[in-house]
């Protein structure tokens, strides 16, 4: 794409009612590779345009969650929102709602004050949010009510407005590793290898690795191998479907075989190879031991 053709930045911001899920809202946008700045003051909103434009590419969509933490920066917010709107690009602007019920629910949950009760009741404090927060969500492009919703749903709501067409739902890490480094304290799941003859005991493989095409012939021709990837493929199918319906948008999956050199390298890399063929998931091969011995 030519410079005059550069897309205009994308700007989002959130805001809403205090206790309405814009922490959630913040952490969803991050999966979905938006650079999130929370507890902006609007004053604040040009200037992080202007260096989001400078920056280009780097930072195409941006989203600032603005609230009531502002304090009095936060009356001019209608205004700023105003003037980004009418020098062109794309502004949106979210908001979160919720009943009173489920709000004072949630504040009695963490045990904290509302921002705005002073010395009265939480409710005192969410009708003066209401109050003060009124003009800006009549004019806002979205409006998101999370009362009956938990953080699951409310980040789903989130990926199916925000998410890009191309964004995958789960990142995948598939990662060999040797067992005798330590199993990956950051695996969501692990499976093991070492059934397989080691490719280490025969001279002529010894020296080379699971990449190489005669080491990775030699794993895969081996008694059950090619049925254990498979079947492990076809058995993450549901779990990864699974994922993505719970918006737990990052998995690790290690396999693991002595040395992390022959075995698991090439089983990693076929099951690599299966699971990209998962429709919504994006797959990263990463070999944390190789090269190690």
């Amino acid at each position: 794409m030519t410079p005059d053709m550069t897309p205009p930045q994308e700007v989002l911001i959130v805001t809403g009612m205090s206790g309405a899920g814009r922490s959630t809202v913040g952490n969803a946008l991050e999966d979905l590779d938006w650079y999130v700045v929370d507890n902006l003051p609007p004053q604040m909103l040009r200037p992080l345009v202007d260096l989001a434009e400078k920056a280009g590419s780097t930072l195409p969509r941006i989203a600032a969650i603005v609230d009531v933490r502002g304090r009095n920066f936060f009356s001019e917010l209608q205004e700023i929102i105003q003037g980004l709107r009418d020098s062109g690009g794309q502004l949106r602007v979210l908001f979160l709602e919720a009943t009173d019920a489920a709000l004072v629910r949630r504040f009695e949950q963490v045990r904290r004050p509302h921002p705005l009760q002073g010395n009265g009741t939480i409710l005192d404090g969410i009708a003066l949010e209401r109050t003060r927060l009124s003009p800006i969500r009549e004019s806002s492009d979205l409006i998101i009510d999370t009362s009956d919703l938990n953080i699951h749903q409310l980040a789903t709501r989130i990926a199916e407005s925000f998410a890009e067409q191309d964004t995958p739902g789960v990142q995948v890490t598939v990662m060999s590793f040797g067992f005798k480094y330590g199993a990956p304290a950051d695996a969501d799941m692990i499976a093991d290898a070492r059934f397989l003859p080691n490719p280490f005991w025969i001279p002529a493989l010894r020296s080379s690795t699971g990449l190489d095409a005669d080491v990775s012939e030699f794993v895969l021709a081996q008694t059950g191998a090619q049925e254990f990837i498979e079947s492990y493929a076809h058995a993450l199918e549901p779990v990864l479907a699974g994922y993505q319906r719970e918006n737990k948008r990052h998995v690790t999956i290690a396999v693991g075989c002595t040395g992390g050199k022959h075995r698991s390298v090439a089983v990693a890399t076929k099951l690599a190879e299966l699971i990209a063929a998962n429709p919504g998931v994006a797959v990263n091969l990463k070999h944390r031991d190789l090269g190690r011995e």
